[in-house]
Formats: C-alpha cells, sequence, structure tokens
C-alpha cells in the first residue's frame, strides 16, 4: 500500500507537469502506449501472453468506457483544484459502488449502504463546498471521475470471474489508446511531447499501472478492512504535496469531509468483511 499511496501520488504531480504541452485526451493516448509495451514486454517475459484472449469483450468494453471517462475527468479536475480536494471527492467512488452494485451485480441495497451513501454525500458536499449558482467546473470533474472510476469498479469485479489480469490489463491499455486516438484527433491537431515533457508522460504511465499492481497485491495478502484504509493515507500525503510544490492551502472543511467519508467507506467495508466471514 505504501507503494500504491507513493505511485498514486506521483502520477498527480506527473500528471500536471504535463498538462503544460498536452490535453487529457493526449495524455491517455502516449500512457496507453507506454502501458501497451510494458504489459506486453512483462507478460512475455513471464510467458502469461496466452492468458489474453477476446471473451467477454462487450465488457471489456463497458469497463474502459467507464476508466478512460473517469481517468480522463481525474486529470482535467488536478490542474483546476487543489490535489487534496480531488482526492477526497475521489473517495466518494466506494459510495456510488455500493449504489450501483444493485444494479450490475444483483446485491442488496441494504438501509447501510444507503447511510453510507447519505455520510458520503455530506463529506462530499463538506470538501466541495459547492457555490450552486457558480460551481467549479474542477468539483464537477472530480465528482464525476469518482462516478467513472465505480464504473470500472464494478465491470473489473465481473471480469475477474473468468479473466486473468494480464487480460484485463492489456485490453486496458489498447483500448483505451483507441479511445485516445479518437478523442485526440477530434480537433485534427495532436501535440507531440517535447524532449522535456516526454519523462513525466513515462512516469504516469509506470505509476499508473505500478499503483493497480500495488494495490491488487496487497488486497491478495491481507482483507480489504486492513488495506483500504491504508488508501486513505493519499489524502494528508496529496494534501502536503499540494502545498509543498504548489503552495495550495490546506483547509479544514476538506479534512474533516476526507474523514466523514472515510468513517461510511470504513463502515461500509466492516460489515461486508463480518457478512463475508457469516457466509463461511
Amino acid at each position: 500500500m505504501i507503494g500504491a499511496i507513493a505511485s498514486f501520488s506521483a502520477m498527480a504531480v506527473a500528471g500536471r507537469a504535463v498538462s503544460a504541452e498536452l490535453d487529457t485526451f493526449e495524455l491517455m493516448m502516449y500512457r496507453s502506449f507506454i502501458g501497451i509495451a510494458l504489459v506486453v514486454g512483462i507478460s512475455g517475459a513471464l510467458g502469461k501472453l496466452n492468458d489474453i484472449s477476446t471473451q467477454n469483450m462487450p465488457l471489456h468494453l463497458a469497463r474502459n468506457i467507464s476508466h478512460f471517462a473517469g481517468q480522463n475527468f481525474w486529470f482535467a479536475a488536478i490542474t483546476m483544484i487543489p490535489l487534496a480536494q480531488v482526492i477526497a471527492l475521489e473517495f466518494t467512488s466506494p459510495i456510488w459502488i455500493a449504489l450501483l452494485a444493485p444494479i450490475f451485480l444483483a446485491e442488496k441495497l441494504t438501509r447501510l449502504r444507503l447511510l453510507v451513501a447519505a455520510l458520503g454525500f455530506a463529506g462530499a458536499m463538506i470538501v466541495a463546498r459547492p457555490d450552486f449558482s457558480n460551481v467549479e467546473p474542477g468539483v464537477i470533474f472530480a465528482a464525476a471521475a469518482a462516478i467513472g472510476f465505480a464504473g470500472s469498479a464494478i465491470f473489473t469485479k465481473i471480469l475477474t470471474r473468468t479473466e486473468p489480469i494480464i487480460s484485463i490489463l492489456f485490453w486496458l491499455t489498447v483500448m483505451q489508446a483507441v479511445f485516445g486516438v479518437i478523442c485526440s484527433a477530434i480537433d485534427g491537431d495532436v501535440a507531440i511531447p517535447s524532449v522535456a515533457i516526454m519523462p513525466w508522460v513515462g512516469v504516469v504511465a509506470i505509476t499508473g499501472l505500478a499503483a493497480h499492481f500495488c494495490l491488487t497485491t496487497a488486497l491478495s495478502y491481507a482483507p480489504a478492512t486492513i488495506v483500504m484504509p491504508f488508501d486513505f493515507a493519499r489524502l494528508p500525503v496529496i494534501a502536503l504535496i499540494g502545498v509543498w510544490l504548489y503552495s495550495e492551502p490546506l483547509e479544514w472543511p476538506v479534512l474533516l469531509g476526507a474523514c466523514i467519508i472515510f468513517g461510511a467507506n470504513y463502515l461500509n467495508i466492516s460489515a461486508e468483511s463480518r457478512r463475508n466471514r457469516a457466509l463461511r
């Protein structure tokens, strides 16, 4: 989890650096090209290329559309509002998963999940403090990113029932490269990263894959009740990075709202773990 936190934080810093030259579609395109090379190279070295299959392509497509949208919103948001605010709003993603699971995973929408959703929404409002007469685009983008990541997580959960992780990562990079090319080329002007920016593009690609690898590996070693609360350490880490690198203010409503969101998520994770133990 220390690796995941470091990777996600580095990706946020690199994403801001790249935004000086590339829009979010171009960044996702170049990131995906590098990702394809990494996934194919590593899976080939491990003798796992045969794990890549064309089964479940509609699910892969749905997952990657959701993830592509969420990631683009996220990269846009980190250039518009303080990093701590983006991460706090991103942490509402598990709340959306709890609400969407009954639709896509045939799971029950319990009173506890409704309470968790209400608490998470309240925490998000404290963080965002939206002026409904003039809502900041960055706040909207960060909230939309959380919904996109929730959809991606739900479709990923369905895919992991039958698909090896190598296959999921391969189609992630390939499909998002295609999406990136299409969206980047719509305006007829695709920027080429300069020599100065290209290392930052590489950092975005490598840290993105590393973060998901570290998170998945952590979950294979320990229960979600232990692993997931560690992810909330990203908030103070990214808040301090924002203060240090960008002179962003460290505001108490962001920390208060994040604590409420954390509490709601932890309540949901703990209840799910108790339910799973009871089923065993």
